[in-house]
């Protein structure tokens, strides 16, 4: 029996990673690797990030994207990989796009 499910090569951030990386492009990775109740995207999840701050995939969503964005402007530039955790209060989780009080952690390296 064939396996017919494919990701979506177009939108595959880690092809993504490897294309902007073989046109010269300085490229960092973040990748979900544990997630704590309710969390909108599974371990396993990534975001590439360019030094020019475009980027492709999701890690979760509302602020927390935008803050492993910056923080990886900071990885492409000290070559220093780090773990963020993102955890909010129960009342505050839809603002920043962690549903039910969830709380994640990234790991982000630079890509190179």
């Amino acid at each position: 029996m064939e396996n017919t499910a494919h990701l979506d090569e177009s939108r595959d951030p880690l092809l993504i990673a490897e294309e902007w990386m073989k046109s010269g492009r300085d490229v960092a990775v973040a990748t979900v690797v544990e997630t704590w109740g309710s969390a909108p995207r599974p371990a396993g999840s990534c975001l590439v990030i360019d030094s020019e701050g475009n980027f492709q995939g999701s890690v979760s969503g509302g602020c927390v994207e935008g803050a492993v964005i910056a923080e990886a402007a900071d990885v492409i530039e000290s070559g220093k990989p780090r773990v963020l955790e993102f955890g909010v209060a129960d009342e505050t989780a839809w603002r920043v796009g962690l549903s039910c009080g969830g709380r994640i952690r990234v790991y982000v390296e630079r890509l190179g």
